[in-house]
């Protein structure tokens, strides 16, 4: 299974957070106790704009819920998608990523489809697989990486 190399990741890792401001998550849960809902939380608190994607929903961490991608982005731009979806999913939302111009695809712990991810990358996009942007954010954040919030 092809994969890019740990410097490859930490680069894309790093600009994705630092640089990407605007985020769109798919598949954010209403629910307190879900993955998705913990993490755009945290997100949010860290100052960055969180974009909730779920057709089930219309509000969500305050913000208002977009049925898609390519809806959410006729309002507002996108820079970074953070997917927490099954990865057979991927593929359609690794396109509506590409369409509607965003910077990064991040898929979430769990998360992989390589051919969707090539396809990205070779669109422009910067591309995380299996990481978590919490995680992430906080690692960089303790290595003076990025700022406090």
């Amino acid at each position: 299974m092809p994969h890019t190399s740990p410097d490859t990741d930490t680069q894309a890792i790093l600009h994705s957070l630092r640089d990407c401001r605007t985020i769109a998550v798919v598949g954010l849960s209403p629910k307190a106790h879900r993955d998705s809902h913990h993490v755009a939380e945290y997100l949010q608190q860290q100052g960055y704009r969180i974009v909730p994607v779920n057709p089930q929903a219309t509000e969500i961490l305050g913000e208002r819920c977009w049925p898609s991608l390519t809806e959410a982005a006729q309002h507002e731009r996108i820079d970074l998608v953070d997917v927490f979806r099954n990865s057979a999913d991927v593929p359609p939302i690794a396109d509506e990523a590409i369409a509607i111009g965003a910077r990064a695809l991040w898929l979430q712990l769990g998360v992989r489809h390589d051919e969707a991810a090539a396809r990205a990358r070779a669109a422009g996009l910067l591309v995380v697989q299996e990481r978590c942007t919490l995680v992430e954010h906080r690692r960089l954040q303790a290595a003076g990486q990025l700022p406090d919030a």
